[in-house]
C-alpha cells in the first residue's frame, strides 16, 4: 500500500484533481487546510482538518497524528502580512531562519521543503507524480491553433516568463502583438491576467505565457493551468495560453480544452 499522502492545500483546481486521483487509487490521504484561503469545496466528503496559516506547529502536529509520510503543496497560497500571519513558536522559530534573505515565493517554498524533510521527516512529492497525465504535451492541445503573431507573441512570452522564474518574481506573462501588457508577481495569474486586459490595443489580442524553468523547486509550485485560468483569459479578451510541455500542468485537461474550444482559445504546450 502507498503511504499516506498529506495534501496542503491552497486555492484552485488543483488540490480537488489530487483528492480525486488519492479517492481513485484508493491511496490513503488527509487535507491540511487553511483558514480564509483553501475554499470550503475542496474538503467537502475528505478527510481534513483546518488551520492558520501561521500555525505552523499544530499543522505538523495534526499530520504526525494522522500517521502522514508523503506531503504534496498543492495551489496558490496568499502570502499574509506578518501582523495577519500571527505566527506560533514553530512559524516564528522557521521565519527566523530566513529572516535576511530576499525570499520570492519559489525561494520561501524551497525553504519550506527543506525544513518538512531535513527537520520533520516528511517525503515532499510533486503534483506531477500523483498527475502525470495532467503534465502538458509538446504542440496544440485543443481544436484551435496559435497563428504567426501569436507564436512571436508566444516567444516574447517565454523569454520575459523566464527571467521571472530565474528572478524568483512569478511564472507568467501576457504579451500582445510584441508588447509584454503584464508579468506575473504577488497578485497571481488570475489577476494579472484582467491587468493585461484592461491593457490591451485595438487589434489582435495578447496571450498568456506560463513556464516554470529556471525554477529551484518545482515540487512546491509547478506552473499549472485549468478552466478558471482559460475563462479568466477569455474574460481579458486574450487569444490563447502557452504552457512548459512538459513542466507545466492542465488541469483536468479534458475540460479545460473543452471550454478553451468553445471560448475559442487556443492552448499550446511549447518546449523551453
Amino acid at each position: 500500500m502507498q503511504p499516506k499522502l498529506g495534501i496542503i492545500a491552497g486555492g484552485g483546481d488543483l488540490p480537488v484533481r489530487i483528492i480525486e486521483a488519492c479517492r481513485r487509487s484508493g491511496r490513503p490521504h488527509f487535507v491540511l487546510a487553511f483558514e480564509g484561503q483553501t475554499p470550503l469545496e475542496t474538503v467537502e466528503g475528505a478527510p481534513h482538518a483546518w488551520v492558520r496559516l501561521g500555525a505552523g506547529g499544530k499543522a505538523l502536529k495534526i499530520l504526525k497524528k494522522e500517521d502522514v509520510k508523503e506531503l504534496v503543496l498543492a495551489g496558490p497560497v496568499r502570502r499574509p502580512s506578518l501582523s495577519e500571519l500571527k505566527p506560533d513558536l514553530w512559524t516564528a522559530k522557521f521565519l527566523a531562519k530566513v529572516s535576511g534573505k530576499a525570499l520570492g515565493d519559489d525561494g520561501l517554498l524551497g525553504a519550506v521543503v527543506r525544513e518538512l524533510e531535513a527537520k520533520e521527516g516528511f517525503v515532499v512529492v510533486g503534483a506531477e507524480s500523483l498527475l502525470p497525465n495532467d503534465l502538458a504535451a509538446e504542440g496544440v492541445l485543443g481544436d484551435i491553433a496559435p497563428d504567426t503573431q501569436a507564436l512571436l507573441d508566444i516567444e516574447r512570452g517565454v523569454e520575459v516568463a523566464r527571467g521571472l522564474c530565474a528572478l524568483d518574481v512569478g511564472q507568467a506573462a501576457v504579451v500582445q502583438q510584441g508588447m509584454v501588457l503584464a508579468v506575473e508577481a504577488l497578485e497571481g495569474t488570475d489577476a494579472m491576467i484582467a491587468r493585461a486586459g484592461s491593457l490591451q490595443r485595438e487589434g489582435l489580442g495578447g496571450v498568456l505565457v506560463k513556464v516554470g524553468v529556471d525554477k529551484q523547486e518545482n515540487r512546491a509550485d509547478l506552473p499549472a493551468v485549468g478552466e478558471s485560468t482559460v475563462r479568466a483569459a477569455a474574460a481579458a479578451g486574450l487569444r490563447g495560453i502557452a504552457v512548459e510541455a512538459g513542466g507545466a500542468l492542465v488541469i483536468d485537461h479534458e475540460r479545460m480544452l473543452s471550454v478553451a474550444n468553445h471560448v475559442g482559445l487556443f492552448v499550446v504546450g511549447v518546449r523551453v
